[in-house]
């Protein structure tokens, strides 16, 4: 006997990346899932403005080819990465210095190695020779990215690309003045290379099992020189947690360091938007329903604004942490970081490179910048580059005149004839993680009422998406991955993605 009509099993409240991925893993196992999102659009806070021709991220996070759930979360096997330059370009009393990179074998023998490269290195202030394509170290051509069902980092367990087309590309030395190393030396330099690559290979658990102290702190404790942290860390920190002042957990950034050094920093291809519509784009058809206002929940319903009552089995809310606690009274919204991304083209761009520019004198209000376009050429037209910059916390009253001044310092060029083309200011843009932070916040409220996104896991997309998939492991099990065993009646939308 069929039991009371249900119009799906699961609904899920919000398509963002964490309730996307969610909604995949559910119905690989059979569970009916239908998605219901407010906005006109999927993705959230990850999303993408169109002008002329440019694809402006508002946030711009940063991703690792290291985060496990980009392999693991079905549906985004289409996604094309595109990587930054190995590790980061400094900016420090006026000159550039890449940094950052792991040295080979992370023992005494990858120090030497590093020492004898940056003895022989160029003279200062010439810019490093840098390769182009592949996020796992091939070269492939400018018109084409990496996509997942391409990966092959060793670290993952895999065979070599397949397809290798070799070329590099010298960038054009940038005068800079010649003063002294930001990290002291090549020996400093090899040193850190050694323990990035220590780092990669130490577990997570016992990552996680050091004391808990805010960041900066811990990186004191632990005997690390004052010049690595300022020069290199804190603006590393900056650009991976949007966190300058590194008040964040120090497991957090344990695992945020050892996410770097185990991987290469990248950009979705086409914007930030193309993650969750890859994995929209993968669901089955009317499974995402955009323009539908939830306004309460329930074990067994949810309310829509628009629709009235949909019934179901679990409801399972994938907002943000401030949405969530308005359908969900009593749960914690935690602090969050500012954010500010100014957009600027140029048709005469810095040569630099694919590189993240990071600023270790903190002389401006750029954390970070990048020649976006230099990393992803889908995001600017033919003969324009994209120069994309992050402001973190408040932004000064002029911020758009005060972002321009600072990157004239940071790339060494006039930025007068530079075109703005946006100024995204995100106050809710990353949720912090303050000691003490619950890294895996509960996923199951109630039987019937499960909670995901950033703010239960951490703020990275690594976080959302593997909160997502605690969340349809938890309803998996409350369920029974049978499937579904009800009639199940249409959801009365019309609106879908």
């Amino acid at each position: 006997m069929l039991e009371h009509a249900y119009q799906a099993d699961v609904v899920v409240v919000g398509a963002g990346v964490a309730g996307l991925a969610a909604a995949h893993r559910l119905i690989s196992a059979g569970v009916t899932t239908a998605v219901l999102e407010a906005a006109p659009y999927v993705g959230g806070r990850m999303s993408t403005e169109k002008v002329d021709g440019f694809r402006l991220d508002r946030i711009g996070q940063l991703l690792s080819t290291s985060y496990p759930e980009l392999r693991l979360t079905p549906g985004l096997d289409a996604l094309v990465l595109r990587p930054f330059a190995p590790g980061v370009l400094l900016h420090s009393d006026g000159r550039h210095r890449r940094a950052g990179t792991p040295a080979p074998g992370g023992s005494a023998w990858g120090a030497l190695h590093a020492v004898r490269a940056l003895a022989s290195a160029p003279r200062a202030g010439a810019m490093p020779r840098v390769r182009t394509g592949s996020v796992w170290g091939g070269a492939v051509s400018p018109g084409r990215g990496t996509t997942l069902r391409d990966r092959t980092d060793s670290s993952w367990g895999g065979p070599t690309l397949k397809d290798r087309p070799v070329g590099t590309r010298r960038v054009a030395a940038v005068p800079r003045p010649r003063t002294g190393a930001p990290l002291g030396g090549p020996v400093d330099q090899a040193r850190l290379g050694a323990a990035l690559t220590r780092l990669a290979a130490t577990p997570v658990e016992r990552l996680l099992s050091r004391p808990e102290l805010p960041a900066g702190q811990a990186l004191a404790a632990r005997g690390v020189p004052a010049r690595t942290i300022d020069g290199f860390l804190r603006p590393l920190l900056a650009a991976l947690l949007c966190d300058p002042e590194l008040t964040t957990s120090s497991r957090c950034a344990d695992l945020a360091l050892r996410a770097f050094a185990g991987g290469r920093l990248c950009l979705p291809e086409g914007g930030a938007e193309m993650l969750p519509e890859v994995l929209a784009a993968a669901l089955p058809p009317g499974t995402v329903h955009t323009g539908v206002r939830v306004t309460a929940v329930s074990t067994t319903s949810v309310t829509t604004a628009e629709h009235g009552e949909i019934r179901c089995r679990a409801v399972l809310v994938a907002t943000d942490a401030r949405a969530a606690a308005e359908l969900l009274p009593g749960l914690r919204v935690p602090d969050f970081h500012q954010v500010t991304v100014v957009h600027h083209t140029t048709d005469d761009p810095p040569a630099t490179g694919a590189a993240l520019l990071v600023d270790s004198d903190r002389g401006g209000p750029v954390a970070h910048t990048a020649i976006a376009s230099e990393v992803d050429p889908t995001r600017a037209p033919a003969g324009r580059a994209l120069v994309s910059s992050t402001v973190l916390g408040p932004p000064p009253p002029d911020v758009e005149t005060a972002v321009r001044r600072h990157l004239s310092r940071l790339y060494g060029t006039s930025t007068a004839r530079w075109e703005t083309l946006a100024v995204h200011h995100t106050a809710t843009a990353v949720p912090a993680m303050r000691p003490p932070h619950d890294l895996r916040r509960p996923v199951r409220l109630l039987a019937g009422l499960y909670v995901c996104g950033d703010h239960r896991d951490t703020s990275t997309v690594q976080g959302a998406l593997h909160s997502g998939h605690r969340a349809s492991s938890a309803i998996l099990a409350d369920l029974g991955a049978a499937g579904s065993m009800h009639r199940i009646d249409p959801i009365p939308t019309t609106q879908a993605a």
